[in-house]
């Protein structure tokens, strides 16, 4: 099999990556190692920045996220009940997010790649990346108990945290960064309207909790645990009656309803710091990982795929590997801004020490200044939304 890109890895980055690449007129092939059903049904991030939105207009892809999605003009956040609203669209010239889940952004991607004639194929694990230094590489898969070969320019690992990608990037070329936090979130999906126009974050003294959604009828909603605790301590009421409790200001009440989905999953922060070698590319969780405090998973994927492409389109239009060649670093700007606001909003939302304590007082003074400064709302809300692009040229 021979094409220009091969790309490992059919989630948003991979998906965005091909359909950008074909409207410049370069070819590719993805290969996915899970069926097309699990990747459908991952839910993941529901939170897309303005440039996400952008990027999936441009490509003419955002149809049903245009009729389906909710778009947010604010963010709510509390402490200790007192709530504050933070304007996105008043504070950043009109940018604003939508909610709309990772996986309709898959299944809306993959059926345009699929109905277009585009090349994927899933159940087919990556097994080897070779002569990723040299300007032939190739990349060694097995699909139905066959072996395959795709001969490539360029090799696009945009396959997760546990990919092949990664792995396969000599060690000595790249430091890793990372954060353990000492909290998880229990996350639930459920069968009730939100309780809210928009999401809501809130430090509570026996946690943090943050109302979510997914849809006017499925509501997405987190409290902070132990990092040892296990979803079978907590039953549906439990749940309800704590993020009641965490949640709740006066005069507003959370809506219950039936949980089809519940999991705990740890808090972490990590990147590498060179996300290339030779003609091996890495872009989205492959190369980072970002607590999803601040909703940047899918968005920082995103970016990487507009550099990478913008890299490609030189390379193929002009012959140049400039852009190439400062992938990593053009891409490291946006990835270090978005680590630290992922920081920022998990530190100061998260009960990390005794109520009281000054750390305790330390978050509350954040959060005074926040609805008091419009220059520090503004801060959070251009964060928020996804700075453009141009600010990191």
């Amino acid at each position: 099999m021979r094409t220009q890109v091969g790309i490992i890895g059919a989630g948003p980055a991979g998906l965005m990556l091909a359909h950008w690449l074909k409207q410049h007129g370069i070819e590719s092939v993805i290969i996915e190692h899970r069926s097309r059903a699990y990747v459908e049904a991952r839910v993941r991030a529901g939170l897309l920045e303005q440039n996400t939105v952008d990027i999936l207009k441009g490509l003419g892809l955002a149809g049903r996220l245009e009729r389906e999605g909710h778009l947010h003009h604010g963010v709510y956040l509390s402490f200790d009940s007192e709530r504050v609203r933070v304007p996105f669209g008043k504070l950043t010239n009109g940018r604003n997010i939508t909610i709309y889940g990772q996986q309709e952004v898959v299944k809306d991607l993959t059926d345009a790649w699929l109905a277009g004639g585009g090349q994927l194929l899933f159940e087919a694990p990556a097994l080897q990346i070779e002569g990723f230094d040299s300007p032939a590489p190739k990349i060694h898969f097995e699909q139905q108990g066959e072996k395959g070969v795709i001969d490539c320019d360029f090799v696009a690992a945009c396959d997760g945290f546990h990919g092949i990608g990664r792995k396969t990037l000599p060690k000595q070329l790249y430091t890793e960064y990372s954060i353990t936090y000492p909290f998880s979130w229990l996350g639930i999906l459920a069968n009730v309207a939100p309780s809210t126009d928009e999401l809501i974050y809130t430090y509570h003294q026996r946690g943090f909790a943050l109302h979510s959604l997914r849809s006017s009828t499925v509501s997405r909603l987190y409290i902070q645990v132990d990092n040892n605790d296990h979803i079978d301590n907590w039953s549906d009421d439990q749940i309800w009656d704590e993020l009641s409790v965490r949640l709740g200001t006066p005069g507003w009440s959370l809506q219950t309803g039936p949980i089809f989905e519940k999991s705990i999953t740890p808090m972490r922060s990590y990147l590498i710091d060179t996300m290339q070698a030779g003609r091996l590319f890495l872009a989205g969780d492959a190369a980072h990982i970002v607590p999803p405090t601040g909703g940047k998973g899918l968005n920082l994927a995103a970016a990487d795929v507009k550099h990478l492409v913008d890299g490609l389109v030189d390379y193929y239009k002009n012959g140049s590997m400039r852009s190439l060649d400062r992938y990593t670093e053009t891409a490291l700007k946006r990835i270090w801004r978005a680590q630290d606001f992922s920081n920022f909003m998990t530190t100061l939302f998260h009960k990390q020490d005794e109520h009281g304590s000054f750390q305790y007082q330390l978050q509350r003074a954040k959060f005074r200044y926040i609805s008091q400064s419009e220059a520090y709302a503004t801060t959070i809300a251009e964060n928020y939304v996804g700075l453009p692009f141009e600010a990191f040229t």
